[in-house]
């Protein structure tokens, strides 16, 4: 802007000239640290307004900017500083815009000639509506204590990343609560519906997170043996939409200690000893189906003392358990037999829910003793083998039954009592069910139960489990296949039948692209081992029987 050289003295000095800078969205300190300027404003986050006191159009009266907006994902017809310049220069109005905090020497500067037309700027965004930090129109607005306004989402992630400041005040936060401001969401929903016809879509209206106040109230009534059952249940029925609505929902139930009530509630000696001594449900095994069927008259109706426990299983399947909660369950073989007992409810979703703590129980104990002692019950394969084997089994309730089978059948000592309760069968004709997780899991449960003999020869003795076996591997996924390649391994190892089964289902090709693929190192090793195993059964066509199993002149795809 001073010197010799430039647009500046070609222009008279800059005398009608244009300017054309980049705005790159950096702070305004540097600008302002000269005496003339005085102190330096406090930033903002409404669109880096104090930049438009600039340096380069104050030092050269007569020069004109064209602002251009650069390296920002934000549409400039939704960024109040852009916003201004644009209405203005549509009104005749001159606009000086701030450079940036670089040097002024290192901006290029172009002279450029003629009038400048109007922008088409389309529909305007009111300021009121947009959410100082990301600028976009507000979908859930709250206002925090400060008393800004802010987008639900933007102030969370804000608040989130350890900030304890108000974003446009700098004030500190007395307090985090959001609290809706439903008047300008009604607003905007209105602007939005009386733009409809530029394009505008009406934003919905959000489901309000759980209140901690709310729920800590709801907790003490389902609590509370003063509080009338019905009450009680109520609460709980609650509790549980909120933890099934989102998210965010189950973190605020789980921050107000909802995990060591519920497990209070559903092993109280109430609830304990009304259904062990009733004990009114037993399972029964018709053609490869298991029923429930009572063993003595009962009423339809039930207890709402069960229900009240009933609802708190729900409730306690949307969260992970501590490892003291953990113990707390397996550490007592009343509350171990409770849940067993549970598992042969007429109702499914009780059953499931059993089973989901079980499962979670298990998992969660680190002592192989109480893990052991839980999978030691016949009961509880009979349960849950039970839960694979219903005729309207919920994907929720299969991907629970594989999960809760997985881990019982960690403990090798009891497998023998999984395989007796018909878990063979089940998993055999529910894995074409399953997704890939559950895939997953319940192959690698098919290779623990080949690991013990009763097992070996009931999968042997399958007539689907070699083609079954043979069409997943490389095609459900990595571990898929090496669970997959080792329950062959061991079914092969054991019977001819197999291993001439395998091969004419065409294993060769799959377990050669196995070791040329990019598996884990245990399934190429399990797939090398089948190969040589299955050496004697090749075709005498074969043209791959050699010696080095890890090569062949297959490709794989």
């Amino acid at each position: 802007m001073k010197g010799n050289v430039g647009s500046c003295p070609t222009s008279n000095s800059g005398n009608d000239t244009i300017l054309g800078i980049f705005n790159l969205g950096v702070w305004p300190e540097s600008k302002f640290q000269r005496h003339a300027s005085g102190a330096t404003p406090q930033r903002d986050f409404t669109g880096h307004g104090t930049l438009t006191s600039s340096s380069a159009p104050r030092e050269q009266w007569g020069v004109m900017c064209r602002l251009l907006k650069i390296c920002e994902r934000i549409r400039f017809t939704k960024n109040p500083t852009s916003v201004g310049p644009i209405e203005a220069t549509e009104t005749g109005i001159s606009v000086a815009c701030s450079v940036g905090n670089s040097d002024r020497n290192s901006i290029s500067t172009e002279l450029v000639t003629g009038r400048l037309e109007p922008l088409d700027v389309g529909i305007q965004i009111p300021y009121h509506f947009r959410c100082p930090i990301s600028l976009e129109l507000m979908a859930d607005p709250v206002t925090i204590s400060t008393g800004q306004t802010y987008d639900r989402a933007s102030i969370e992630s804000w608040t989130a990343t350890g900030n304890t400041t108000c974003p446009v005040t700098r004030s500190p936060l007395t307090d985090f609560a959001l609290i809706p401001n439903h008047t300008l969401r009604r607003l905007i929903q209105e602007w939005c519906v009386a733009n409809r016809s530029l394009g505008v879509e009406r934003i919905p209206t959000p489901r309000q997170p759980a209140d901690p106040a709310g729920v800590r109230t709801l907790l003490s009534q389902a609590s509370s043996e003063s509080t009338r059952m019905l009450v009680r249940v109520d609460s709980l029925k609650r509790l549980r939409g909120l933890a099934r609505d989102s998210e965010k929902n189950r973190a605020v139930i789980s921050a107000q200690n909802a995990r060591e009530i519920l497990l209070s509630i559903v092993f109280s000696d109430n609830a304990v000893m009304g259904d062990l001594l009733e004990s009114p449900w037993s399972l029964s095994n018709q053609n490869g189906q298991y029923y429930t069927s009572q063993k003595q008259v009962v009423t339809d109706t039930e207890s709402d003392s069960c229900e009240l426990t009933h609802e708190s299983l729900a409730i306690l399947s949307y969260f992970p358990l501590s490892e003291s909660a953990c113990l707390f369950v397996a550490s007592n073989p009343e509350r171990v037999s409770y849940l067993v007992n549970l598992l042969f409810h007429p109702l499914s979703e009780v059953r499931v829910n059993s089973a989901s703590l079980i499962e979670t129980v298990i998992a969660g104990t680190r002592s192989p003793e109480l893990r052991s002692e839980i999978s030691s019950s016949d009961e509880i394969h009979d349960g849950i083998v039970g839960i694979l084997n219903s005729p309207a089994t919920s994907p929720r309730a299969l991907k629970i039954g594989v999960k809760a089978l997985f881990a019982l059948c960690l403990s090798k000592q009891h497998r023998h009592k999984a395989v007796a309760a018909g878990a063979v069968d089940a998993l055999i004709e529910r894995l074409s069910d399953f997704d890939i997780s559950n895939a997953e899991r319940s192959l690698a449960t098919v290779e623990l139960l080949c690991r013990v003999p009763s097992g070996l020869a009931a999968f042997a003795g399958h007539a689907l489990t070699v083609p079954l076996l043979v069409k997943v591997v490389l095609r459900v996924s990595g571990r898929a296949t090496e669970y997959a390649a080792g329950a062959l391994l061991s079914v092969c190892s054991a019977s001819e039948v197999c291993r001439r089964e395998a091969v004419a289902e065409g294993v060769l090709t799959r377990l050669l692209l196995v070791v040329q693929s990019g598996c884990t190192e245990r399934a190429k090793r399990k797939a090398q081992m089948l190969l040589k195993l299955l050496r004697d059964s090749w075709p005498e066509d074969s043209g791959s029987n050699c010696e080095d199993f890890g090569c062949s002149d297959v490709v794989p795809y």
